[in-house]
């Protein structure tokens, strides 16, 4: 006597559906985050991000190598005990193609200090052709006393920038983000409480 094939629950086959929901669900999500995210910074922080270093690169391989000199700047205001300025004051670029540039800060305080540096780039109608795909400003900044930093840009300047733009200035002055600095004041208490014998 043979005894039948036992036969699938429907408790475990609604589970087996639910589960392959689940993992196609969060596998839709994942590929919708890039977007969301470039929609978040480009409408909401007003933050133009490039489309990857492919596609600029070909698009400048297209045009004539026209050149565009970009000049650099940076300050502090002065609640900021923060020495800032670029490596470089000026650099030549060419349209579509990817460059980086070096900001350098130093901390002169005796105690840790949270920045955030706030870009400009002249002249006005310049702004919508200079992407930056990495910079030291997208997020706030924390030097310790005395700590030196080189703190990278990397952009690209749009090859359908106006042809009588011949310079583009970037421009960051960085401010005292006291809201951090404050959180930092705590957490640098306990660290100092922890290391004394």
């Amino acid at each position: 006597m043979t005894t039948p094939a036992p036969t699938p629950r429907p408790e475990r086959s609604a589970g087996m559906l639910r589960l392959v929901g689940v993992v196609l669900g969060v596998f839709v999500l994942t590929f919708s985050l890039v977007p969301l995210y470039r929609i978040a910074c480009e409408k909401v922080f007003g933050v133009r991000l490039e489309r990857g270093a492919s596609q600029p690169a070909a698009v400048g391989a297209s045009t004539v190598k026209r050149t565009v000199r970009v000049e650099f700047d940076g300050g502090v205001n002065s609640k900021l005990p923060w020495a800032f300025h670029p490596e470089k004051l000026t650099m030549d670029v060419v349209p579509g193609e990817l460059n980086e540039a070096l900001y350098y800060a130093r901390n002169n305080s005796d105690h840790a200090l949270v920045g955030s540096a706030v870009p400009s780039v002249a002249p006005a109608r310049a702004s919508g052709f200079f992407n930056k795909t990495e910079c030291f400003c997208f997020t706030a900044q924390t030097l310790q006393p005395g700590e030196k930093r080189d703190m990278p840009v990397r952009f690209i300047i749009d090859p359908d920038l106006p042809e009588d733009v011949k310079t583009v200035t970037l421009s960051y002055t960085f401010y005292k983000n006291d809201s951090l600095t404050e959180q930092l004041a705590p957490a640098t208490a306990a660290a100092n409480a922890h290391a004394a014998p």
